[in-house]
C-alpha cells in the first residue's frame, strides 16, 4: 500500500492487540473489509488475570473475553481462528492449513511464546494461555508446595497467587534481585523484600543445573523438590515464519514510531514482538505490556485510517501480587541515577508507599511506585516533560 486507506486490512495476532486495533480502526472512520487471525481456538481474551483472579478461581472464563461472536459481527471483522500464520510474502499472509490470505494492509501482533530451561520436562507448568492456567489452577488445588523459577512479574504474581491459596513456595532466581533487568538491582531489592516479607522463600544469585518432574538440582549440588513445578522466565520471540521479509528480527519487528514495519510497505506491527522506535530516545524497544498494546493499536489504526494519531503518552505497566499494587511508567532501562521520592522503603522502610524516580542526564525518564497509585500517576506530565532533578524534587514537595 503505497497510499490512501486500504480495502481490506488483514490483522494477524488474535490477542488483545489485535482486537483493539480491529476497533480502533472502525472507531476512526474505517469502513473496508477487517480479517483476523488467530493460532488459538478462542476469540481475543484478556491474559493478565490468567496469573492472578483467573489462576484463583475468582473470575470465571466468560470474564476473560475482550470480544464475543456479537461483537465481532458488529466491528464487521471476519475471524480465522485455530490456524497460524506460517509465510509472509508480499500482500499476503500464509496460513496453517495452506491457505493464503491477500490484503493491502497488513498489521502483525503475534505477540511471544513461552520461554523454556534446557532439558525442562513435559510436566513443568508455563503460563500464557488460558488453557495453560487451567492446568496450573488444577494443580494448585491439590499442591502443597510449589517450586517456581523466575522471580519476574508474572513469575511474581503466580508466586502470590499461590501462596494465598495456601502452598509453600520458594522462587528461584539467577539474577541478584527480582526484576533487576527492568527496575535495577536497587529498586529490584524492594521487589524482593515484598516477596520474602510475604512468606514466600526466595533464592537469588542462582543457577539451576538440571529440572525433573520431581523439583531442580542447583549449580552447587543442591536439590529442591516440589509437588507442582512452574518456569516463568518470560516470553521469547517465535518470528520465524517471517523470514522471508529479509529483516532482522533478533530484537523484534523494527518498526518506526507509527509502528510502520522497517522496509515493509503496507506492514504494520504492535505488540510484545515489535520493536517501536521511541521518538524521545531515539532507540527501539519492545514493551511486552498490556497497556502499550493498547496505545500502539490505537495509533496503528489511526494511520491506517488516515486519521490524527493520538496523543502522546508514556510506556505504563502494573503488577498486583502480595496485595500490593506496582505501577511502573516511562523507560528505567535509560536511566543512569536512582531518585527517591516518597516513602522510605529504599532505606529499609514499609515497602508500601515508595516512590523512586529515575534520570538520565539529570532528567526524569521513568517512576516505579509501590502502592501509591494515587502518586504516580500525578508523575505522566513530569515524564513527559522530562523535568530536571530539581524541578522533579520541586515537584514532589508540591504533593505533600
Amino acid at each position: 500500500m503505497s497510499g490512501g486507506v486500504p480495502e481490506h486490512v488483514l490483522v494477524v495476532g488474535a490477542g488483545l492487540g489485535g482486537v483493539r486495533t480491529v476497533e480502533g480502526l472502525r472507531s476512526a472512520g474505517y469502513e473496508g473489509r477487517i480479517s483476523l487471525v488467530g493460532a488459538e481456538e478462542h476469540l481475543p481474551y484478556d491474559r493478565p488475570p490468567l496469573s492472578k483472579q483467573y489462576l484463583a478461581g475468582e473470575w470465571d472464563r466468560s470474564k476473560l473475553d475482550l470480544t464475543d461472536d456479537e461483537k465481532a459481527a458488529e466491528l464487521g471483522v471476519r475471524t480465522h481462528l485455530g490456524r497460524r500464520a506460517v509465510a509472509w510474502r508480499p500482500g499476503e499472509i500464509e496460513l496453517s492449513d495452506s491457505s493464503t490470505l491477500h490484503a493491502d494492509a497488513i498489521v502483525l501482533a503475534p505477540g511471544v511464546t513461552s520461554r523454556t530451561l534446557p532439558g525442562q520436562p513435559d510436566s513443568a507448568h508455563v503460563l500464557r494461555t488460558v488453557e495453560e492456567s487451567d492446568a496450573l489452577r488444577e494443580a494448585i488445588a491439590g499442591a502443597g508446595s510449589m517450586l517456581l523459577v523466575g522471580a519476574g512479574f508474572v513469575g511474581a504474581e503466580v508466586a502470590s497467587t499461590a501462596h494465598d491459596a495456601g502452598v509453600d513456595v520458594t522462587v528461584l532466581e539467577v539474577a541478584p534481585t527480582p526484576m533487576a533487568r527492568v527496575l535495577g538491582e536497587d529498586v529490584g531489592a524492594l521487589t524482593a523484600r515484598l516477596i520474602s516479607e510475604s512468606g514466600v522463600s526466595l533464592r537469588c544469585g542462582v543457577s539451576i543445573a538440571s529440572l525433573d518432574a520431581a523439583g531442580a538440582v542447583l549449580d552447587d549440588g543442591s536439590r529442591l523438590d516440589a509437588d507442582v513445578l512452574v518456569v516463568g522466565i518470560g516470553g521469547q520471540l517465535d518470528l520465524g515464519w517471517l523470514d522471508g521479509t529479509g529483516l532482522d528480527l533478533s530484537g523484534g519487528i523494527p518498526c518506526d514510531a507509527r509502528g510502520r514495519v522497517e522496509g515493509l510497505d503496507g506492514v504494520w506491527a504492535l505488540g510484545d514482538a515489535a520493536a517501536w522506535t521511541d521518538p524521545l530516545h531515539g532507540d527501539r524497544v519492545r514493551h511486552e505490556h498490556w497497556t502499550s498494546a493498547t496505545t500502539q493499536a490505537t495509533v496503528v489504526a489511526r494511520d491506517i485510517a488516515g486519521a490524527e494519531p493520538p496523543p502522546a503518552t508514556v510506556p505504563y505497566f502494573w503488577s498486583d501480587q502480595f496485595g500490593l499494587k506496582i505501577q511502573l511508567l516511562g523507560r528505567p532501562d535509560v536511566a543512569d541515577e536512582v531518585l527517591p521520592l516518597h516513602g522510605d522503603g529504599v532505606d529499609g522502610g514499609p515497602v508500601k508507599g515508595t516512590v523512586v524516580g529515575y534520570l538520565r542526564d539529570g532528567a526524569l525518564v521513568a517512576v516505579v511506585g509501590f502502592g501509591a497509585a494515587r502518586r504516580i500517576m500525578r508523575y505522566r506530565k513530569p515524564l513527559l516533560d522530562g523535568l530536571s532533578r530539581d524541578a522533579v524534587l520541586e515537584f514532589r514537595d508540591s504533593l505533600g
